[in-house]
């Protein structure tokens, strides 16, 4: 079996590479969706207008017959005479023209949605380049595009066959009637076997528009480099993103240790957490985290507190509570109002009367709410 290099087109087209492709003008398109819309739509205006047209036709035709002697003498009314029986002749059939242009821009627009590129329409000359030609011609899709134009002969040769069977005596009593009535139902049979060859169409239709999406999405298929390439593009080398991202981090641990200094106390597990909590009753609504860490980031918190002579208490309920449930620069959560007052109540006064920190059983209870508790 042989290994994946890296070089085949194995990986599905990402976003941009399909929005590139778009502006390219390269999305799938069904000819045999837009012929079969086309034909049928076709076939249904005239049996809605036939009538209208015919007539109308048959009148203008009646008019260009009959032409007055003094315009058959006169060479410059001729030419008005023409352009005005052309315009009558479009003001005719512009029901059935309507109709074709709606289908035309909706059966178009049915498989990928509206999509303009300039791209598309622009001189290349690599599109005259008769060996990329004949590439294209005994490619996959040229040799689907062959079996198409075979299926569909096939398919309507054989529906006209079998329709025109069924429909002989209806094409040979019109030998009988007269001309009027001939025409009128030969326009019907015409009209009606046109609409039924039609809808054969509908099965290559089917066929078609999932063939050109699939071949699409096969012809914009990337290799694991294409996208390795385009991730370094759009998101950056993933090796400077990582020292980016060190650097940041490196920088918001030296600004958070810097801020300990400013703390009022560190609340420890005693080992493994330390956050360090500051407390000004006239600026602040309740205390804020300023540092936290844990293992050798907390060690070098208890280290810079007291070489700052910044209280440090064990308190591990609380100390994993606070570093579970805060951020930096964020306040505590209500529920850690209480416990926190008390500590920062011991603190204080210890401060005031210049006594040590004795870790008495209070502070061991503190009180948690058991949704903040965290073990560990």
């Amino acid at each position: 079996m042989a290994q994946d290099d890296g070089q085949e087109r194995t990986e599905q087209a990402t976003p941009k590479r399909l929005r590139e492709a778009r502006e390219k003008g390269q999305i799938p398109r069904s000819r045999e969706l837009n012929t079969m819309a086309m034909m049928m739509a076709s076939a249904g205006a005239f049996i809605l207008f036939g009538d209208i047209i015919i007539n109308g036709l048959v009148e203008l035709m009646n008019q260009g017959f009959v032409i007055e002697r003094e315009h058959i003498f006169d060479t410059r009314s001729m030419p008005n005479l023409f352009l005005q029986m052309i315009l009558d002749a479009l003001g005719v059939i512009t029901p059935l023209l309507i109709v074709m242009v709606i289908v035309a821009v909706f059966s178009s627009l049915a498989v990928s949605g509206w999509n303009f590129s300039s791209q598309a329409i622009s001189f290349k000359w690599e599109k005259l380049d008769p060996i990329k030609g004949m590439k294209r011609v005994f490619a996959l899709r040229g040799l689907m595009e062959l079996l198409k134009a075979f299926a569909k002969f096939m398919i309507i040769g054989a529906a006209a066959v079998i329709l025109l069977w069924n429909k002989s005596e209806d094409f040979i009593v019109l030998g009988n009637k007269s001309l009027d009535v001939a025409l009128a139902d030969l326009g019907n049979l015409l009209t009606w076997s046109f609409l039924t060859i039609c809808l054969t169409l509908i099965l290559l239709a089917l066929i078609d528009v999932p063939f050109q999406i699939w071949d699409n999405a096969k012809q914009l298929k990337m290799t694991r480099q294409e996208i390795r390439d385009e991730m370094k593009q759009t998101e950056g080398n993933p090796e400077v993103k990582a020292r980016i991202r060190q650097i940041q981090r490196e920088m918001a641990q030296r600004r958070m240790m810097e801020a300990v200094p400013k703390a009022d106390v560190v609340i420890t597990n005693p080992t493994h957490y330390a956050i360090a909590l500051k407390y000004d009753q006239e600026n602040m609504v309740a205390p804020v985290v300023i540092a936290k860490g844990v293992d050798e980031v907390a060690a070098n918190i208890r280290a810079i507190a007291s070489s700052h002579d910044i209280s440090i208490l064990s308190a591990p309920p609380l100390a994993r509570a606070l570093y579970y449930s805060t951020e930096l620069d964020q306040e505590i959560p209500v529920g850690l109002f209480q416990a926190v007052a008390q500590v920062l109540a011991y603190i204080f006064h210890l401060k005031e009367t210049g006594s040590n920190i004795d870790e008495t059983r209070a502070l061991q209870d503190l009180p948690i709410p058991d949704e903040l508790k965290r073990d560990g």
